[in-house]
């Protein structure tokens, strides 16, 4: 097993205990991104801001990791209010294409810093 941690400056800074990312052979084990602004480290404003901020958190981890979110082949999103899914949806065809990956998408109380979503990912690359 070829095990290697993936950090770059292009996606928020981890806040814990984990990796941005974790690479295994030919698949990459995505953190959760929620919508951080990398270089302020502060959320941004507003449940469509966040949305997109994460997609281009995900997609920045996804690079420095030697793929694109064209090589997700799994996407959890977690909402504090699923009211805002057709808004994930609409936003989320920007940022992939079809196949899309294989997605949940899960209704939960809280988010860390009060964020409204937030998303991990499996991508496979190779």
């Amino acid at each position: 097993m070829n095990k290697r941690i993936i950090q770059t400056t292009d996606a928020p800074a981890a806040i814990g205990t984990y990796s941005q990312a974790v690479r295994v052979d030919d698949t990459v084990y995505m953190s959760g991104q929620i919508g951080l602004d990398p270089v302020s480290m502060q959320l941004v404003e507003g449940i469509e801001a966040q949305i997109h901020q994460v997609f281009r958190n995900l997609s920045a981890v996804a690079t420095a990791a030697g793929g694109s979110l064209a090589d997700v082949v799994k996407l959890n999103v977690f909402l504090t209010d699923l009211g805002h899914f057709p808004r994930v949806n609409e936003i989320m065809a920007t940022y992939f294409t079809e196949p899309y990956p294989a997605r949940a998408a899960v209704g939960v109380a809280a988010l860390p810093r009060g964020a409204l979503v937030e998303a991990d990912a499996v991508m496979v690359t190779g």
